[in-house]
C-alpha cells in the first residue's frame, strides 16, 4: 500500500563552514573571471550591431530566432542537469564536490559577467557567433540550476519499493534510470522546465539587446524588437512585441507543455487513478494519428527493446543502498585533480587583484551585503505567503489548473524588468522607495521558482492518499498538517533554494536602476557589482561577485542543506 513514512530522526549535523571543496571552487570562479578580464584587452573597440526593423511583418522571423535560442540553451540544460545531478546522487564522493559546486554556480550573478563574457568570447570568435553562443549561455544559466536541484531531489527522495523492484528484476543502471528513476522525476522536471522557460525569456530579452559602450551586441529577436521599439517611443511596436511574445508562450503551452505534463500523470506513485486526469486535445488528435502510430511501432518500440535488451543482462542483484553509496569511477577522480591543478594559476592571480582594493571599499561591500540579505529574506517570505496556497490549488484541481496554468505561465514568462519602470514611478514616492522596490523587483523575478516547485508538489501527491483524508474526514487544517506539508516539503526546499539564488542575482538589476537620463542606487552588493560593472572596475566587480558567492554558500550550508537532509530522510512516498 502506497503511505507516506514519517521517520522523525534528527538529520545528520553539518557544518556551516566553506569546505576544502568550497575553497577550490571559488579559487576556480576568480580564475575564470581573471582569464575574461585579460581576454577583453583583445576585444575590438567598435562593436556594430544589425539593423532591427520595428515591421510587424518581421516578428514570426524574430520570434523563430528568439525560440532558437531558447530551445538549444533548454536542450543543453537538461542534458547538464540529468548527468549532473545522477552523477551527484550516485557517488558519494562526487556529491560532496558537485553540490558546493552546485551552490556556488546558481548563485553567481551572470549578470554582472556578461560584458566580460561577451568581450572575451569576441576576442576569439567572430562577432556574430560570439553574441550567439553568449546568448545561449546567458539563458542556460537562468534555466539549470532549477532543473538540476529537481531531478536531484527526485533521485534522493525514491521510494524504496521502486528500488527494491528494480533490484528484483536485476536492472543494469540504464534500465534501472530509463524505467523508474526518470519516471519518478518526470513530474517535477516538467514543471521546473516550465518555470526555466518563464525565466528564460528575462534572460533572452537581456542577451538580445546587450550594449557595452560602443560595442552593439544585439540579436535580431524578440528582445531586440522590444527594446528598439521602447528606445524609439513606438507605442504600436512595442504591443506587437508583446503580443507576439504572449502568442508564442501561449502557443507553447498548448502544443508542448500541457500534452507533456498530461502524458507524465501516468508516472504518479499512486495506488488508485485520479478522478479527473489532465488532458489535452493536441496530444488527443497525435495520439489519432496512422503516421506517428506507425513510426511508434515500426522504429520507437523496436529500438527501445533493443536497448533494454542490451541493458538487461545477468548480473548479482543490485545493491538497495541509497543513492550517493557508489564509489565514484577513477576519470572523475583525474578530472577533479587536473582541474585543481590549472586553476591555481589564474587563482592567484585574482587574489593579487583583490589585494588593490582598499579597506573602504571592502566595508562598503559588507554593509551591501547585509542589506541585500534582508532584502532576499523578505522576499522570500513574501513569496511564500501567496504561492504555497495558489500553487496547492492549482496542482489539486484540474479544472481550476486548465484555466490559471497558461495564464501563470504567461505572466511569468513577461520579463520583470519591462514593468519595473511603471512600478518605479509609483514606489519612488512612498517612504524607503528604491528599498521597497527592490524587494518588489526581487519578488517579481523569483518568485515563479517557488510557485511551480509547490504546483509539481501538490501534482505528485497520490490520489489514494488523498482520498484517505476525505475518508478520514479530516479537517482542512490536519489534512495541510498530516499529508500537503509534508508532500511538498521536499518541493518547497528546492523551489526556496533556486528562489534564493535568482533574488540575490536579481539584485544586480534591482538595486541600480538607471531610468531615462537619471540612475537610482540603493546600498546592497548587487549595486555596488552593478556600478562596477558599468564602470570596468573590475577588481570590485570580483570582489563583490565572490562576496555574494560566499554568502549564499554559507547559507545553504547551514540551512538549506540541512533542509534537504530532513526531506531525504523524513519525508518520502513510499
Amino acid at each position: 500500500m502506497t503511505r507516506f513514512r514519517f521517520s522523525f530522526r534528527p538529520a545528520p549535523p553539518q557544518s556551516g563552514a566553506l569546505a576544502p571543496a568550497d575553497a577550490l571552487i571559488l579559487l576556480l570562479l576568480a580564475a575564470l573571471i581573471y582569464a575574461g578580464v585579460r581576454m577583453t584587452i583583445h576585444a575590438p573597440a567598435v562593436v556594430t550591431g544589425p539593423e532591427i526593423t520595428l515591421a510587424p511583418r518581421a516578428l514570426p522571423w524574430y520570434a523563430l530566432l528568439s525560440v532558437g535560442r531558447m530551445t538549444a540553451a533548454y536542450l543543453l540544460s537538461l542534458l547538464f542537469s540529468v548527468a549532473y545531478a545522477y552523477a551527484a546522487a550516485r557517488y558519494h564522493a562526487a556529491r560532496r564536490v558537485l553540490m558546493p559546486l552546485l551552490d556556488v554556480l546558481q548563485s553567481v550573478p551572470i549578470l554582472s559577467f556578461l560584458p566580460v563574457v561577451l568581450l572575451s568570447l569576441v576576442a576569439v570568435l567572430p562577432q556574430a557567433w560570439a553574441a550567439e553562443l553568449a546568448a545561449i549561455v546567458l539563458i542556460f544559466t537562468s534555466q539549470v540550476w532549477n532543473l538540476t536541484f529537481s531531478f536531484y531531489q527526485s533521485l534522493t527522495t525514491l521510494p524504496q519499493e521502486l528500488r527494491e523492484a528494480a533490484a528484483v528484476f536485476r536492472f543494469r543502471r540504464f534500465l534501472r534510470f530509463r524505467a523508474v528513476e526518470l519516471p519518478f522525476a518526470a513530474i517535477p522536471l516538467l514543471w521546473n522546465s516550465v518555470m526555466s522557460w518563464a525565466g528564460g525569456w528575462f534572460f533572452l530579452m537581456a542577451s538580445e539587446s546587450y550594449r557595452v559602450g560602443t560595442r552593439d551586441f544585439r540579436l535580431p529577436g524578440l528582445g531586440s524588437y522590444l527594446q528598439a521599439a521602447a528606445d524609439a517611443g513606438d507605442l504600436r511596436a512595442v504591443g506587437w512585441g508583446i503580443g507576439a511574445l504572449v502568442l508564442v508562450i501561449v502557443l507553447l503551452d498548448q502544443l508542448v507543455w500541457r500534452p507533456l505534463l498530461a502524458w507524465a500523470d501516468r508516472f504518479k506513485v499512486e495506488m488508485i487513478e485520479g478522478d479527473d486526469p489532465p488532458r489535452s486535445w493536441f496530444r488527443d488528435l497525435l495520439a489519432g494519428s496512422r503516421l506517428l502510430a506507425g513510426i511508434s511501432a515500426r522504429v520507437v518500440v523496436p529500438l527501445s527493446e533493443h536497448l533494454d535488451g542490451r541493458a538487461r543482462a545477468a548480473e548479482p542483484v543490485p545493491s538497495l543502498d541509497r543513492p550517493g553509496r557508489e564509489r565514484t569511477p577513477p576519470l572523475l577522480v583525474a578530472a577533479g585533480a587536473v582541474l585543481a591543478l590549472v586553476v591555481v594559476y589564474g587563482g592567484v592571480r585574482a587574489v593579487a587583484m583583490l589585494a588593490t582594493l582598499s579597506a573602504a571599499s571592502w566595508r562598503e561591500l559588507m554593509l551591501g551585503l547585509g542589506a541585500t540579505f534582508l532584502r532576499v529574506m523578505v522576499a522570500l517570505l513574501a513569496a511564500l505567503v501567496w504561492t504555497v496556497p495558489l500553487g496547492v490549488a492549482i496542482g489539486t484541481n484540474r479544472r481550476l489548473a486548465a484555466i490559471l496554468q497558461p495564464l501563470v505561465q504567461v505572466v511569468a514568462s513577461v520579463p520583470a524588468t519591462a514593468l519595473f519602470p511603471v512600478l518605479l514611478l509609483g514606489l519612488l514616492r512612498l517612504p524607503g522607495g528604491l528599498d521597497i522596490a527592490a524587494i518588489v523587483l526581487m519578488l517579481l523575478g523569483t518568485q515563479w521558482y517557488l510557485l511551480f516547485n509547490v504546483i509539481a508538489g501538490a501534482t505528485a501527491i497520490p490520489q489514494d492518499l488523498r482520498a484517505t483524508t476525505e475518508l478520514l474526514r479530516l479537517g482542512r487544517w490536519d489534512r495541510w498538517r498530516t499529508l500537503v506539508l509534508p508532500a511538498l516539503f521536499p518541493y518547497l526546499v528546492t523551489g526556496l533554494i533556486t528562489a534564493g539564488g535568482g533574488a540575490w542575482n536579481a539584485s544586480i538589476v534591482a538595486e541600480h536602476v538607471v531610468f531615462g537620463e537619471r540612475t537610482y542606487m540603493t546600498r546592497g552588493v548587487g549595486a555596488v557589482i552593478a556600478a562596477a560593472t558599468n564602470e570596468a572596475r573590475y577588481p570590485q566587480l570580483l570582489a563583490g561577485t565572490l562576496l555574494l558567492v560566499v554568502a549564499v554558500v554559507l547559507v545553504n550550508r547551514t540551512f538549506w542543506q540541512r533542509l534537504y537532509r530532513v526531506a531525504e530522510e523524513r519525508y518520502r512516498v513510499e
